[in-house]
């Protein structure tokens, strides 16, 4: 999710609303909420809501243009995908840059090896 403000901010289908995205998300600064949940063998869950703080550069609008003509924008939530060509936007991160892209990999790491789950070292579940 991403947030400006008391504003959420839509995942994009079409051009107009990554534009408007992108347009108020130039020169600002806003946050991107990540949740993950864990479900253990004992029926438990454990969750995480991991929050991130990003200011974006002020955009001109012909960054904005050529921006919307990659399609990355397609299908991400404020229409922008972090990971493509839209990191040149981003004059500063405080967080994880993981769970902008959309899985926070340390907190889903801790997770499973609290859970008992080694996630270093041979292959997935091996315990050596």
């Amino acid at each position: 999710m991403v947030c400006v403000g008391r504003r959420i901010l839509p995942k994009c289908e079409i051009r107009e609303e990554a534009q408007d995205c992108l347009r108020l998300l130039s020169g600002r600064a806003h946050r991107v909420f990540t949740g993950i949940a864990l479900c253990t063998s004992n029926g438990k869950t454990r969750e995480r809501v991991v929050e991130s703080r990003l200011r974006f550069k002020r955009l001109s609008g012909r960054e904005v243009e050529m921006y919307l003509a990659t399609d990355e924008w397609r299908g991400k939530a404020g229409g922008y995908a972090i990971q493509g060509q839209a990191a040149m936007f981003v004059a500063r991160l405080i967080g994880s840059y993981s769970g902008v892209v959309g899985l926070p990999l340390y907190e889903t790491a801790a997770l499973l090896v609290g859970e008992g789950y080694p996630v270093l070292g041979g292959r997935f579940g091996d315990s050596g």
